[in-house]
């Protein structure tokens, strides 16, 4: 999925500010581990999979459903690769959830990213439907008390941490849709790779 980084910024910038004054205070008692990678594998695996993705994305979810466990179950939990996740959100929906999902605990930020693209026709494509209020049923469902969903969404800290990754991973990578991949520094590709496609990469950046 692409998008224009400039109105996004602006937009989000100003869907956000207003809740976040109600909870400035919340940054500052943000957990060491609010801001650390989200990783998944061993760490000392000699191939280091990075994937930029979007939590509002159709493609995100097509590699998150049909690629993804196929990955986890032969490439991760073997211990032959460490799969570093990146949030590339390309709207204001997007920026919710990935803010959401951080503020999770670390071992419950893969399965809340899957559960959220596995349902976007429910909570962010459903014209009908309260986004925000799906959105909080499912970090419900992930733990997640209202009070702390409510700061999480408006932590200008978390949302500033977010945007600036965002914007040095488009710089230093020429980033410009969701998902794109990077293996072992060698090989990036922007497509919702098939599991026979993903190790192709996998074994040319080897």
């Amino acid at each position: 999925m692409s998008f224009t980084r400039r109105s996004f910024l602006v937009a989000t910038g100003a869907a956000l500010s207003a809740g976040a004054l109600q909870h400035a205070a919340f940054a500052a008692d943000a957990p060491n581990t609010l801001f650390t990678p989200r990783v998944l594998g061993n760490p000392n695996a000699k191939v280091v999979v990075e994937e930029w993705f979007s939590l509002t994305c159709i493609h995100c979810a097509h590699f998150a459903e049909e690629t993804f466990p196929q990955v986890k179950k032969n490439l991760i939990d073997t211990g032959k690769i460490r799969y570093v996740f990146h949030d590339f959100p390309t709207d204001q929906l997007a920026t919710l959830a990935a803010m959401v999902a951080r503020t999770l605990p670390e071992d419950r930020y893969e399965p809340f990213c899957s559960a959220v693209l596995s349902s976007l026709d429910r909570w962010a494509y459903n014209n009908e439907a309260d986004h925000k209020a799906e959105l909080q049923k499912m970090a419900a469902f992930a733990g997640m008390p209202a009070a702390t969903f409510e700061k999480a969404i408006a932590d200008q800290k978390l949302l500033q941490f977010i945007m600036t990754e965002q914007s040095e991973a488009q710089d230093k990578y020429n980033i410009e849709s969701t998902p794109t991949f990077r293996f072992n520094n060698k090989e990036q590709v922007s497509s919702a790779l098939s599991y026979d496609d993903f190790v192709k990469y996998l074994t040319k950046a080897s």
